[in-house]
């Protein structure tokens, strides 16, 4: 494991552990954020504790072909029940996620550091997001990292059932109409693999990686 130093540097992802933490130290500015994602690599840690920098293998992704909508889920956007909004509140969603409450996690790894590093990329145009309203009321949505070719989601949010579902398809809808690669999914869960999410090596995702738009 690397130590990071002032230097924006990060080590080459090959050298990552076996769980897949690369370095550890660092800051969260603008700078070395982007340096990150545009590496493969991702801050993620807790609460007292060093910024752990991390490159998993293998990537959880979504090819956009491959993207699972339900026939009960297809009813819930036919009906137009929600109102779906991109990059028009940033703070509020990431506020959301970092309240949600998650299964087998005591508290958040959104800190509040991390939250105005995120702020500020968004300011930057780096990150981004989307809402979901019902009345509105802001009921679900997502953030994440543009790279202008592939789109690293960060965390989601959802007050009521399937608002984060809109979310997430009606950003694959958007990112596919803009010609991006893939959707960055990080590590695997469950809910994303009944998405259509699926993991790959990361040798792979590095080569997805090459040529960014930034």
């Amino acid at each position: 494991m690397y130590f990071l130093s002032k230097e924006l540097f990060f080590p080459p992802v090959s050298h990552a552990n076996a769980d897949g933490i690369l370095a550890v130290g660092g800051d969260l500015s603008p700078e070395r954020l982007l340096l990150a994602y545009k590496n493969g690599i991702f801050p993620w840690f807790e609460e007292n504790e060093p910024i752990f920098w991390w490159t998993p293998n293998p990537r959880m992704v979504l090819y956009f072909d491959e993207l699972v909508v339900s026939k009960s889920m297809r009813n819930i956007l036919n009906q137009n029940i929600f109102t779906v909004t991109f990059n028009q509140n940033f703070r509020e969603v990431i506020s959301n996620c970092q309240k949600a409450k998650r299964k087998g996690q005591n508290g958040t790894w959104i800190t509040q550091d991390m939250l105005e590093a995120y702020c500020k990329l968004n300011e930057l145009g780096m990150a981004k997001s989307v809402e979901v309203w019902q009345k509105n009321q802001l009921v679900g949505g997502l953030y994440g990292i543009d790279l202008g070719h592939i789109f690293c989601g960060e965390s989601m949010f959802s007050i009521v059932s399937n608002a984060s579902k809109v979310a997430f398809i009606s950003l694959v809808n958007q990112l596919k109409t803009g010609n991006y690669k893939v959707l960055d999914c990080q590590v695997h869960n469950k809910h994303l693999e009944s998405l259509g999410c699926r993991e790959i090596d990361r040798t792979d995702f590095m080569k997805l990686l090459e040529n960014s738009n930034i």
